[in-house]
This record gives C-alpha cells, sequence and structure tokens, in this order.
C-alpha cells in the first residue's frame, strides 16, 4: 500500500524539531537600519533562542519610520515563520502621525513579549546650563517661564520621540520653547554638543557617552523612577507628577498566527529576555528587558496609542 506522505501543519514547523527548524529558519523582521540599538537586540536575542526555535534570520527593512518593516510582518503568512518589531514609533505614534497607514497597528498584529524599555533623559549642552545657571528641572521651567521663547530644543524631526516628548514637557511645564526639528536623531544631538539648542529630550543609549564626558549635562530622566543607569538624575516625575515617557520594543506576528504557536514564541524569548547574560549584554545599551505576556505586551501596546493619540494631535505634526 503506498504511503502518504506526513502533512505537518505549517503553523508548527517552526517548532517541530531542530532539523525542521534548521531547513525552515525564522525571519524575524526589524523595521530600522542595521547597527541601531533595536538591530542589536533583535539580533542578541535570536541567538539566544537558536537551541529551542532554530535558526532566526535577522531581516532589517527600514523605511518611513518603521512602517514598511511593520506593514512586511502583518502582510506575512500566519505560520510563526515570520515575526517582526513593534516599537514606540511602528505602533504608537505612526497610526496619529500618518495620514496614510499600510497597516492596522490595533488589528493586524498578534502580541509575542515586550523586549525592552529604555529610559529618555533631558538633556542640555553643559556649557549652556553652567550660563543659565539650570542644575535641575525646576531651574529649566522657571528660566522658560520667566524668558518666553528664549530657550529651544532639537529633535530627530517633526512627529519624532524627542519631538513629542518635548510637546508632553511643555504643555505639562506650562512653558513655551522653540521646536527645531533636524533630519534624525544624530544631527539634533550634534546641535545641541555644539550649542545650537539649549536641550533635547534623547533615549539614554544615545545620551549617554556625552553625560559622561561631560559634554551633556543630565537634568532629568522621563521614567517615574530612576534609572539604574543614571541613579544620581532625578525623574521628570519628581517635579511634574505623573510624567512619564520612553523607548520600547517588543515582538508581535501576523494577526492570525495561532495561540499555540505564538505561546511557545514567548516562552522561548521571554527565556532569553530573563537570562542574566542578556541583562548584562543591554545593560550596555541602557536597556532594561521587561518580558511579558501576549496579553500584557497586548494592553500595553493599547494603552501606548491612546496616549500617544492626544500628544501626537496636541503636537500638530503629520506626515503626509
Amino acid at each position: 500500500m503506498k504511503r502518504r506522505p506526513l502533512l505537518l501543519g505549517a503553523a508548527l514547523a517552526p517548532f517541530a524539531g531542530a532539523s525542521l527548524a534548521q531547513t525552515k529558519p525564522i525571519r524575524l523582521i526589524v523595521p530600522y537600519a542595521a547597527g541601531g540599538p533595536i538591530d542589536i537586540t533583535a539580533r542578541a536575542l535570536a541567538e539566544r533562542v537558536k537551541d529551542t526555535l532554530g535558526t532566526v534570520i535577522i531581516e532589517n527593512r527600514p523605511g518611513a519610520g518603521g512602517n514598511i518593516g511593520a506593514d512586511a510582518v502583518a502582510k506575512a503568512a500566519p505560520d510563526g515563520l515570520t515575526i517582526g518589531i513593534a516599537a514606540t514609533a511602528t505602533h504608537a505614534v505612526n497610526p496619529w502621525l500618518y495620514s496614510r497607514m499600510p497597516y492596522n497597528a490595533a488589528t493586524d498584529f498578534a502580541p509575542i513579549t515586550q523586549m525592552l524599555r529604555v529610559p529618555n533623559v533631558l538633556v542640555m549642552n553643559a556649557d549652556s546650563a553652567k550660563r543659565l545657571h539650570i542644575n535641575n528641572l525646576r531651574d529649566l521651567i522657571a528660566y522658560a517661564k520667566a524668558n518666553p521663547g528664549k530657550l529651544n530644543y532639537g529633535s530627530g524631526g517633526n512627529g519624532s520621540a524627542g519631538h513629542l516628548a518635548g510637546e508632553m514637557f511643555k504643555a505639562q511645564a506650562g512653558i513655551f520653547a522653540v521646536h527645531i526639528p533636524y533630519n534624525g536623531a544624530n544631527p539634533a544631538q550634534l546641535a545641541l554638543l555644539s550649542g545650537q539648542v539649549d536641550f533635547n529630550i534623547d533615549n539614554l543609549a544615545s545620551a549617554a557617552p556625552n553625560i559622561r564626558s561631560g559634554k551633556l549635562k543630565a537634568i532629568a530622566v522621563t521614567t517615574l523612577q530612576r534609572a539604574p543607569a543614571l541613579p544620581e538624575v532625578p525623574p521628570m516625575a519628581e517635579t511634574l507628577k505623573g510624567f512619564a515617557i520612553d523607548t520600547w520594543w517588543g515582538l508581535v506576528a501576523p494577526a492570525a498566527t495561532p495561540k499555540d504557536v505564538i505561546a511557545k514564541l514567548n516562552q522561548a524569548f521571554v527565556a532569553a529576555l530573563k537570562a542574566p547574560e542578556t541583562h548584562t549584554r543591554f545593560a550596555a545599551l541602557m536597556a532594561e528587558p521587561v518580558p511579558s505576556t501576549p496579553e500584557e505586551f497586548g494592553a500595553f501596546m493599547q494603552r501606548e496609542r491612546a496616549r500617544y493619540e492626544r500628544v501626537v494631535k496636541a503636537s500638530g505634526a503629520k506626515v503626509d
């Protein structure tokens, strides 16, 4: 009697055994260019899960503020072989910033786990802070109120994380400072270092080297509690109650990916995030692992979308 070939469900293919996993690797789409913190952490986790999930190949698909890569995940087959990064921009900011979105951030993805969060920090050019006698956030707010419009701040562009954080700060502090958008975070930081702008709200990973060198003065971090990497710097929430805005990213799959596949992906990546070696490695990036259940990450992204809807609309930022 002719034997029928054994057919394995496509959704279980990545988990059916090491040999099969090697022939059908998982594709992890990073919607940003290689070399940045998100790409580095994705590659580190891909290496850690290879024993349980098999080969995980990183595919960088940058462009349109992360929308190109996120859309590739949304439209991939829901078979467990394609997953991707969901970040603050792609899943909380862009839905309100872009007039036309290629995907629905609320419905086109199945959350797997949050990966990391990185505190943001309000930094000033050290020489400017000394000249203006600004030593802390209260000093900065007092100066801005006494000199409306004299302070300016830079960001990586209209609608960028730094821009939106700056607008949140202005609104909650009741001050006015001129926003100067640059074409990317690096030019914005160079403008701050050269004294062209007075302050920026940048992610701690980018700002830390210049804080350590004394070129930038850390005024406050944007997390509710003090950041382990800068324990001497108070949070903005000590002065502006409830102020919190940080950078985060995590893993998602296409919306129709079976729940048992999501559960196995979650188990493998959460274990990788909890490994002591992961904490040590990511500490160099000022990044804190925050593993979660799929349900927790989904609820978190929903809250973030609602929060950024208010922030983006208040800022007036729009990308057509």
